[in-house]
């Protein structure tokens, strides 16, 4: 069933230690590929995708991602959620911004990949094949064997009706999570602490049955780390995109 989303939380708040030393002077999301800015492709996506309202986190050099932002405010309407006093990682990053989040499921986005699309919008996939009934997250993922530069081993496991389980131990999984997803609000609860992952609501939610996955059509890449940058562009460039 079509559900339109119009909210999107983008998470832009990480140290991008990872990244150095191309972070040095300017925070992980505003690093280049291809000449465009990882927060920028994002954002085209969700332009596309008919979303309206975006959610920011911000932590390191986080004027420089609320400037960079003022340049779209004729696109979206944006609230940054401010965790310069605590960096609080992924779930804690949620349910700070959960507030400012309107809509029940909401788009959440990681500013660390690059994806293209074969076909339809992968964000509009998404809202696509969201079920409320079944679902409270319903993740975008990858072939372990096509998530170019990334370096695990896969992340899940997926039966006949796309409910996930995770790899167990070290033998690989098939599947790899792209950084996208749609999430229902009434999973955000209950926190541990002020900082944790989003792992624990996933769990929740896998032990519930609740948590299902959608293959993505397209190219993606996991732009993590500095040498990912010249590979993602190269391999774009075969494939005749940017």
């Amino acid at each position: 069933m079509t559900k339109h989303v119009n909210t999107a939380m983008i998470m832009a708040a990480g140290k991008g230690t990872r990244m150095m030393p191309l972070t040095a002077d300017r925070p992980k999301p505003l690093v280049e590929v291809a000449g465009v800015a990882l927060l920028d492709h994002v954002l085209e996506h969700l332009r596309d995708a008919g979303i309206g309202k975006i959610v920011v986190n911000v932590h390191y050099l986080a004027e420089q991602v609320e400037r960079h932002l003022d340049a779209h405010a004729s696109d979206f309407a944006v609230s940054i959620s401010d965790e310069r006093a605590l960096l609080r990682d992924t779930g804690g990053g949620l349910v700070q911004a959960l507030q400012l989040i309107s809509d029940d499921p909401f788009v959440c986005v990681n500013a660390d990949n690059w994806w293209t699309n074969d076909g339809e919008n992968a964000i509009s996939r998404l809202m696509t094949h969201w079920d409320a009934k079944h679902m409270d997250v319903l993740m975008l993922l990858v072939p372990l064997a096509t998530a170019y530069n990334s370096q695990g081993i896969g992340d899940f496991h997926m039966d006949d009706n796309c409910l996930l389980s995770r790899r167990v131990g070290d033998a690989p999984a098939p599947y790899v999570w792209t950084g996208i997803q749609l999430l229902s609000k009434k999973l955000i609860v209950d926190p541990p602490s002020d900082v944790f992952s989003t792992n624990v609501f996933w769990d929740r939610a896998i032990a519930e049955g609740r948590c299902l996955g959608l293959v993505h059509e397209g190219l993606w890449f996991d732009v993590g780390f500095p040498a990912a940058i010249a590979a993602t562009e190269q391999r774009l460039g075969l494939h005749g995109v940017g």
